[in-house]
């Protein structure tokens, strides 16, 4: 067995078995682990300017990764004319650096602040690692290997194909130049440690809030009486 075969066509569904294993777990035997862990309150300057840019950036390339696998043909129609493949890589580029810059801030927010770095774990630096190279490689194919939305088609979405219908293909990897390669395997290494993460909060959708009974809040009324602070007596009220 090569090593791309461990790395491209074993390890994706040991990371996919962490991922829904793990998560599964912690949701039932563990929910209040479950969180976020917001640290707005001990520092929210720079959290606003990381988390917004790297949020946006990084989801909204997501979902062309999930167009490309889903409609192929559909992506290869659009980039066939020039000017709207010039237009698409140009955005995919701008947003693969924004999201480097937000990522780029959340990471020296927490190295550099100590009330933030006194509650951070372990795996939290792990995912922003993770999360980092797995950006960095992608802004680095972009630059180095142009017009990866229009050759991506017929190298990622065949092997990931491949990898869903349980008849891997890592040899569609194999030939690949590094940068490829390492975007593809950080992948499956954010698979394997979301799960380990706060980032699992984001599984938590709170559908129990629509099944549940209505619950009555009651203001609290105000005592019948006013009572002096030094003498504790009870004063009547001035109407």
């Amino acid at each position: 067995m090569s090593t791309t075969d461990l790395l491209f066509g074993i390890f994706p569904y040991v990371a996919t078995a962490l991922l829904v294993v793990v998560t599964l777990i912690r949701w039932r035997l563990h929910p209040f682990t479950v969180s976020s862990l917001s640290s707005q309150l001990l520092e929210s300057r720079k959290l606003y300017w990381g988390s917004v840019p790297f949020h946006w950036g990084l989801s909204t390339i997501l979902l062309g990764h999930l167009v490309a696998l889903l409609i192929p043909r559909g992506f290869e129609a659009w980039n066939g004319a020039p000017l709207r493949l010039y237009l698409l890589e140009a955005t995919g580029l701008a947003l693969g650096l924004w999201a480097a810059f937000g990522i780029g801030v959340l990471v020296y927010r927490r190295v550099t602040s100590a009330r933030v770095r006194s509650v951070s774990s372990v795996m939290d630096f792990v995912v922003l690692a993770v999360v980092s190279i797995q950006i960095l490689s992608g802004i680095w194919i972009a630059v180095g290997y142009r017009w990866g939305s229009y050759w991506g088609t017929s190298v990622f979405v065949p092997y990931m194909r491949s990898i869903i219908g349980f008849d891997p293909k890592p040899e569609y990897v194999d030939p690949l130049p590094f940068a490829l390669q390492l975007h593809a395997f950080m992948f499956w290494v954010f698979l394997a440690v979301f799960p380990f993460t706060r980032l699992v909060h984001i599984v938590a959708l709170p559908l129990g809030y629509l099944t549940r009974p209505w619950q009555r809040v009651v203001r609290m009324r105000e005592s019948p009486a006013v009572y002096h602070s030094a003498s504790d007596k009870p004063l009547e009220r001035q109407h």
